[in-house]
């Protein structure tokens, strides 16, 4: 994905709590699979751009190279209420789609997004890329 090294939170929730930040976030009623909060917006198609990230800085006191600290991508939340409940309904492990949710709230911290045709293509894609490198012997569900 174009990052040595990068950290995110993921928070797993019930329903009620998912509604609740649904609610507050978007405005929406209901719980819904997965909410991401990316907290650099600068983050945004990092992996299809020629820049890599930087691995190592001089510290300043001493000049000596480090390692960089992993970059904060931001926050994924899961309601496993309903990944259970959409993981019955469409005869899914609930394993397989619960990393399908990662995977997906992942995307959004790097700047994919679904709301464009073209660009939910490009997210469709690279979801079913890594849910490939997860689950080698998984179809492709088409919607």
């Amino acid at each position: 994905m174009g990052w040595d090294k990068a950290e995110l939170s993921l928070t797993l929730v019930g329903d009620k709590a998912m509604a609740r930040l649904n609610r507050e976030t978007f405005g929406r009623r209901g719980p819904t699979n997965v909410i991401a909060f990316p907290l650099n917006t600068g983050l945004a198609g990092a992996e299809s751009t020629a820049d890599t990230p930087k691995t190592e800085y001089r510290r300043p006191k001493t000049g000596i190279l480090a390692p960089m600290p992993p970059v904060m991508l931001g926050e994924v939340v899961i309601s496993l209420e309903t990944t259970a409940r959409q993981a019955r309904e469409g005869d899914w492990p609930f394993q397989e789609l619960l990393d399908f949710f990662l995977i997906h709230g992942i995307l959004h911290l790097l700047g994919y997004d679904h709301e464009i045709p073209g660009d939910e293509a490009r997210m469709t894609e690279k979801t079913w890329e890594l849910m490939g490198l997860l689950f080698p012997r998984l179809k492709r569900l088409t919607d």
